[in-house]
């Protein structure tokens, strides 16, 4: 038996290995957030949530679609899941605590820990499929209404009653029967177990039948090495059993482990799902399209990382980047730009592990690895500075970098004077543009990003972030060309109002200390 609610034709692996750059990825996109909220307190479902979500970048459409319609009968039968996945938890314990003698290298124990480990697991599956039978009906996407109906087919009453049967009669409460050849030296080989003859007689026929031949032997009470000897046959003789039995106990409970495992990405994405409602934040089952179609098109998409961080709702922002390659954004400190650009990230990442996204609309194409170019504290050991360490992160990048990428730089390159750090951004953003890869960029150097939109590129678009009158930030970005008075303008503003306002605080001193003068004088 297969779950297969994370693909369709294959388990979810745990163990598969993740992108070169993940700790990068989850610092930049402060994916540990993300990842605590999904989890709660449970430790598994963070591992998890993390693997699904930083693995999800190598998922073809198809996978996407298949897990976001299961996400979907998720969100509308929560209770279920939940008791499917706590059934599965349950399990797992429970079977853990009988599996210390299935490892064993004595058949007896071997059997024994299999019988009570499959005696668990059997009222496990009973569970299961009476739970399918009962909420079935609820379930449209192709993943559960497949699992259910297996379920269904594969664990009647029937084959219950005859694994329970099976399970009883292994316990050998009557004895076992063994057979045996001799072979050299009179030594006993080939030993084999029989079935027993559950031929029903009552008393009287058993006082009377005289029966077929029979040899008996006894051993003395105190007799240690004969009883070891009839204990070695015995183990001989169930061997085979006991490896067939422990096999099906194994095969069991990597079921429920699997099902475990891809029912807690549903209930991670359950858990995200029901903190950003109480808030009454968006979010929205993204389009995905294939990649190199450059598409990239939303409606209220915003930040969830800092969502989670905040008590009140978080503003969303909108824009139509289909066709574009480059997104260049501009504008004053603290305009939310920043926050923008993780949404973008946080989105990709979210889309193709087949979760819903925060936003009210989002249609974007795949790419095929996703990378962040973000800026470093200092470098305490003074091994190296600032833009040598960007430098040298770039460099990494590009050793891995695919045709079809994303790449996010937020400030780079900003650790030397305009016109060097200018020049180092634009080789390397038209670059990587001849190499297909779709960029977007957060920056305060004017004269690159003046220089890309005096080019008039036909796939860049100019971002800015929305300033009022006053210089209070909206946290929105507007289509709009860079402006080299972006970051000055809040400096003049900083400068020369504290100037003012100290310069107002002078002459109301004046005005007291005249006034006490008049006070005495009169």
């Amino acid at each position: 038996m297969k779950a297969l609610l994370m693909h369709r034709d294959q388990d979810f692996n745990l163990q598969q290995g993740l992108p070169w750059n993940e700790e990068a990825l989850t610092q930049d996109l402060e994916l540990n957030t993300l990842l605590h909220v999904m989890a709660g307190a449970d430790v598994f479902l963070f591992d998890v949530a993390r693997k699904a979500l930083l693995s999800g970048l190598s998922s073809g459409i198809d996978t996407i679609l298949y897990r976001q319609q299961a996400l979907k009968d998720c969100l509308k039968n929560p209770g279920a899941i939940r008791e499917l996945y706590e059934l599965t938890v349950e399990a797992s314990e429970r079977a853990k605590k009988q599996w210390w003698g299935i490892s064993s290298h004595y058949p007896s124990s071997m059997l024994y820990s299999s019988i009570e480990s499959l005696q668990v697991l059997l009222g496990m599956l009973r569970r299961l499929r009476e739970i399918g039978d009962n909420v079935a009906y609820r379930f449209e996407s192709e993943a559960f209404t497949a699992l259910f109906a297996m379920t269904a087919k594969e664990l009647g009453d029937e084959y219950l009653a005859r694994i329970q049967n099976h399970l009883t009669e292994l316990k050998f409460r009557k004895g076992v029967l063994l057979s045996a050849e001799l072979g050299e030296s009179n030594e006993g080989i080939n030993y084999a177990l029989r079935q027993t003859h559950n031929r029903e007689r009552n008393w009287l026929k058993r006082m009377l039948d005289k029966g077929p031949p029979a040899y008996t032997f006894h051993i003395a009470d105190r007799d240690e090495t004969g009883a070891q000897i009839l204990s070695n046959m015995r183990d001989r003789g169930i061997s085979r059993v006991a490896s067939a039995l422990s096999q099906s106990a194994n095969h069991v409970l990597s079921f429920f482990k699997m099902l475990r495992t891809e029912l807690a990405f549903y209930v991670g994405c359950l858990n995200l799902h029901d903190r950003l409602a109480a808030k009454g934040e968006p979010v929205c089952f993204p389009i995905p399209t294939p990649a190199g179609e450059r598409r990239l098109c939303f409606s209220g998409l915003y930040d969830v990382c800092l969502s989670l961080h905040m008590e009140r709702r978080v503003v969303g922002n909108a824009a139509d980047a289909d066709g574009k390659s480059l997104t260049i954004v501009t504008g004053a400190n603290q305009g939310g730009k920043s926050s923008f650009l993780r949404s973008i990230g946080l989105a990709q990442v979210m889309m193709q592990c087949g979760m819903f996204v925060g936003a009210e609309t989002l249609r974007a194409e795949l790419c095929t690895a996703l990378f962040t170019h973000y800026r470093r504290e200092e470098d305490l050991t003074m091994k190296s500075g600032k833009l040598d360490e960007e430098l040298g992160r770039i460099s990494e990048i590009a050793d891995h970098i695919v045709p079809n990428s994303m790449l996010l730089f937020n400030e780079s390159f900003a650790a030397t004077n305009e016109r060097e750090g200018s020049e180092i951004a634009r080789q390397i953003v038209c670059a990587l543009l001849e190499k297909g890869v779709k960029i977007l960029y957060v920056t305060h150097l004017y004269e690159f990003a003046r220089g890309l939109f005096d080019r008039r590129i036909e796939d860049a678009l100019f971002l800015r972030a929305e300033r009022n009158a006053d210089g209070t930030r909206t946290f929105r970005l507007l289509e709009g060309e860079p402006l080299e008075t972006s970051h000055g303008e809040d400096v003049y503003r900083q400068i020369f109002s504290s100037i003012g306002n100290s310069e107002r605080a002078v002459q109301q001193r004046k005005s007291d200390r005249s006034g006490l003068g008049c006070v005495r004088k009169g």
